[in-house]
């Protein structure tokens, strides 16, 4: 099946690169903003502010981080094959699909969905398929090259360097995008939310003393560090003091909670199209959960469609042909999926249908996945036999019946 391919692979360009970490200060929506002026540059686009910020906000949003594996595992768990020409399927590539390298594959090709590019180098020297994925804040999807540094204007021509593989669209810059400004709302309401707690989750001691009496001011201080770390307030007795500490209008967080969640709605209807298929509303039912999920399932649909156009493109075919696979003529598929529910539907109408037109074996075999056996020819054989058999009994029984009733009725003579 498979041949060591003696050929060595050019010096990999991500040999070349100059690293640098990921920007972790603070982010807010003037860096957002800045940050998406620098990537829709008509002269010099550079993306790797705005993906030091979609990097920032994926690895510390949790709910943002689960929605795209969510999306991204719905794609990676359908089951894909490899057939040739004629449409067998090809037993060997079974190892290649299955590999942890190929499921990285995938991931790296919904990355493009969600960060608008990605790219990565094949290492021909490997047995196996085996790749680098590539910095993306390296890539110029514009200009279709490879920048050694993040911050560098010209870069490598993609199309000069034949194990590297670009994913995307030039000028988009993925679904993170509408994403980020609620992620960093929401990071901001979480921080409000924590000083909330910090500040009110606790007694306020007031202490007013005389403002001449220093004496008194110094023991009452003195005794206050050592009883506790809660709230403390030292007054003078003649101040005018009054605590408007919002416990009226939001008393129990309500409203830091309500943006959070506000926040997370929008990043679910970003990411998946949905909000009912990752949390649940008060006013939501069946129905509507029912009606999410479908939409989904086409969201999935578009993204299985996108996988298999990535995968079946004639530059990842040659790849797979570099490595030494037998793939000439052939094509990565999914195998059929099965939807219970819809398949009980289907058999109620097909039921009815069947007492009215015939339908062929061939229909029931491939529309409910059924295995036809190997001796299907005999087994009908020998069901159509043994039907025309119960026929003849029935209809033997039915005329030794009709001739006893003759018998019977007929008048009888006196000899």
């Amino acid at each position: 099946m498979k041949k060591r391919n003696s050929n060595k692979a050019a010096d990999l360009i991500i040999n070349d690169f100059i690293h640098v970490a990921y920007d972790r200060n603070r982010k807010d929506m003037a860096t957002l903003k800045s940050a998406v002026e620098s990537a829709e540059s008509v002269y010099i686009p550079n993306r790797a502010r705005l993906y030091d910020l979609y990097h920032d906000v994926l690895t510390l949003d949790a709910h943002l981080s689960g929605l795209l594996e969510k999306r991204t595992m719905a794609v990676i768990n359908k089951s894909l094959m490899f057939v040739d020409g004629e449409g067998h399927k090809i037993q060997e590539m079974d190892r290649v699909i299955n590999s942890e390298m190929f499921q990285r594959l995938i991931e790296v090709i919904m990355d493009s969905v969600y960060w608008g590019t990605s790219a990565v180098e094949f290492d021909l020297t490997q047995k196996d398929l085996f790749f680098y994925d590539l910095d993306k804040r390296h890539i110029r999807p514009e200009k279709r090259q490879i920048a050694k540094s993040q911050w560098d204007i010209e870069g490598t021509d993609i199309d000069s360097l034949p194990f590297c593989w670009l994913m995307g669209r030039p000028g988009d810059m993925g679904r993170l995008l509408q994403c980020s400004m609620y992620a960093l709302y929401k990071r901001s309401g979480y921080g409000d939310f924590a000083q909330y707690v910090e500040i009110f989750g606790q007694p306020v001691r007031i202490v007013k003393y005389d403002a001449y009496d220093k004496q008194t001011q110094t023991e009452l201080r003195k005794a206050l560090d050592e009883s506790g770390g809660s709230l403390v307030m030292m007054l003078p007795k003649q101040a005018d003091f009054s605590m408007l500490d919002g416990k009226s209008s939001n008393g129990t967080g309500e409203l830091h909670q309500r943006l959070i969640d506000c926040c997370n709605h929008e990043m679910s209807i970003a990411i998946l199209g949905n909000t009912e298929t990752t949390t649940s509303s008060t006013s939501s039912g069946y129905a509507q959960a029912a009606i999410h999920a479908g939409q989904q399932s086409e969201i999935t649909a578009g993204d299985m469609r996108y996988v298999l156009r990535m995968l079946n493109s004639e530059f990842f075919i040659n790849i797979l042909a570099s490595y030494g696979y037998n793939v000439s003529g052939g094509s990565f598929v999914y195998e059929k999926q099965k939807d219970l529910e819809q398949l009980r539907l289907r058999l109620d109408m097909d039921l009815q249908l069947a007492s009215q037109v015939p339908f062929s074996d061939d229909y029931w075999y491939d529309t409910y996945g059924i295995p036809k056996p190997d001796n299907y020819e005999q087994i009908k054989k020998q069901k159509q036999q043994a039907k025309d058999d119960a026929m003849e009994k029935a209809a033997a029984a039915d005329r030794k019946k009709q001739l006893a009733d003759f018998f019977l009725k007929a008048p009888r003579t006196r000899g």
